[in-house]
């Protein structure tokens, strides 16, 4: 049991160090291939590599069919319009108002969870911890705020992703018990990517776009590891989580951005970073205050300390 949870404990590191890289990458690969088609490709990299590893493994497909619902859901509302949102949003609006926008996510998962999770109530402890968690990414990127040069459209975009990424979680957590995540993953990538493609050649002039290497490293940076490993590792830990726990990661995930923006960009690091990121640390915990309380009452009630005793 100690080693699950240290497992599900290094797996939450891995995600938000992960996923707070992809920003970054993101950005750099936004400047040589547009939104769209950028987002196909990096799913197509990625659903290639997960379906030769699927058949490695000995996975059939034809015996998913009950799974079907799943997919498209995923291929849906996490992987295909999201995305889109995302990146279509990122050219459009500061990173920093992006990253604010997208912290009201764990909000969503949490208000969600409330309302087809049985298990999954909200309570004062989560509210409170996640108000605090947005609370310090505002904090954060306060100073970097320029509404002036953000578009409405923008704006609109990065929070509908939130909001669709949110259901499509809670479907995860309700159908996905008995569902290997590697399947999951593949399944959910490749009925999104028809989707992708269609909004690429719809909207974009894709035959004009010219890979330059950094563009090329952050497409295959944010197929392998942002997708293939990160969402593997997401998929495994929302089996033995609650959602609003592990939805917590996308708070830390801004943080570790803006510090990578540093070390490679050479940004200037504000001191608003530390005092917000204590907020963010602090809301994390207050979230999970309740089960810490019951733990401490638990080891530390007469009852427990009379068996320990013996």
């Amino acid at each position: 049991m100690k080693a699950e949870k240290l497992f599900v404990v290094a797996g939450f590191v891995v995600i938000t160090v992960i996923w707070g890289s992809t920003w970054l990458a993101i950005k750099i690969g936004l400047e040589s291939v547009p939104p769209f088609f950028g987002v196909a490709l990096r799913f197509t990299v990625a659903g290639v590599a997960l379906l030769i590893i699927a058949l490695a493994r000995g996975v059939s497909f034809a015996h998913h069919k009950e799974n079907l619902i799943l997919y498209l859901s995923l291929g849906f509302l996490s992987f295909g319009i999201p995305y889109e949102l995302v990146y279509w949003g990122e050219v459009r609006i500061p990173s920093g108002l992006a990253s604010i926008l997208f912290a009201f996510y764990p909000f969503v998962v949490a208000i969600f969870s409330h309302l087809f999770l049985r298990n999954e109530r909200l309570n004062a402890y989560k509210i409170s911890g996640i108000i605090l968690g947005i609370t310090g990414i505002i904090v954060i990127f306060w100073s970097d705020l320029r509404f002036e040069q953000a578009s409405l459209g923008g704006m609109v975009a990065i929070l509908l992703s939130t909001f669709l990424q949110g259901i499509s979680l809670i479907i995860v957590k309700r159908l996905g018990k008995h569902v290997d995540p590697l399947t999951m993953n593949c399944g959910g990538i490749w009925a999104g990517i028809p989707l992708m493609y269609l909004l690429a050649f719809a909207f974009e002039d894709v035959h004009s776009v010219h890979f330059d290497r950094q563009g090329l490293l952050s497409m295959l940076y944010l197929a392998i590891v942002g997708t293939v490993i990160a969402f593997g590792v997401f998929y495994w830990l929302l089996k033995r989580v609650e959602a609003v726990y592990l939805a917590l990661s996308s708070l830390v995930t801004p943080i570790l951005a803006v510090i990578l923006g540093t070390v490679l960009l050479n940004e200037q690091l504000s001191p608003n970073v530390f005092w917000g990121a204590s907020m963010v640390l602090a809301g994390i915990g207050v979230t999970n205050g309740k089960d810490l309380s019951r733990k401490f009452v638990s080891a530390y009630s007469p009852k427990t300390r009379s068996n320990n005793s013996r």
